[in-house]
């Protein structure tokens, strides 16, 4: 074994690994709102780290900070249109775009998370409250995760955009 060269590996993120992250986005998601609306009532908060991390049992009927609140029909339209262009984004790149085929899959998971909210509530559950942020969920973080490995993508690899000019 030569130790002096760096061994390349082949990774690739094919369909069924995509949707299997985004099912246990989905999954952890909803596991863990099922869990606050039993164990909790509305605005029942639980110091972790007093003062610091608490769960809260929130209902945001808007976006991130609780804007435009009260516009269901709204956001159900706008989590339709985004889940159809992650996954159109997705067969824009090859299977071997492993950091942006994950965070494709996490926001594609996020989405669906908050997404079955609204569709069965009207309103999205969140308790995950660090006290100098708004409270948000499990879905929150993934779609913000993902946000950030594209990001990190976008600025540290652009050969997958030259790739896709030629």
């Amino acid at each position: 074994m030569d130790f002096g060269q760096k061994k390349k590996i082949n990774l690739r993120l094919g369909l069924a690994t995509f949707l299997i992250i985004a099912v246990m986005v989905i999954v952890l998601d909803q596991a863990t709102k099922i869990i606050v609306v039993g164990n909790f009532n509305l605005g029942d908060s639980v110091p972790l780290i007093p003062g610091i991390f608490h769960l809260t049992y929130v209902r945001n009927p808007g976006a991130a900070f609780g804007i435009l609140a009260e516009r269901t029909t709204f956001f159900i339209v706008i989590t339709v249109i985004m889940i159809v262009l992650i996954m159109y984004g997705r067969s824009l790149f090859s299977t071997r775009h492993v950091f942006i085929h994950l965070a494709l899959a996490l926001q594609l998971g996020g989405a669906m998370g908050n997404f079955i909210d609204r569709i069965r509530f009207g309103y999205v559950i969140d308790f995950i409250d660090f006290q100098i942020w708004p409270v948000f969920n499990i879905a929150d973080i993934a779609i913000v995760a993902g946000m950030i490995f594209l990001l990190i993508s976008l600025f540290k690899n652009t050969a997958f955009i030259q790739e896709r000019k030629g």
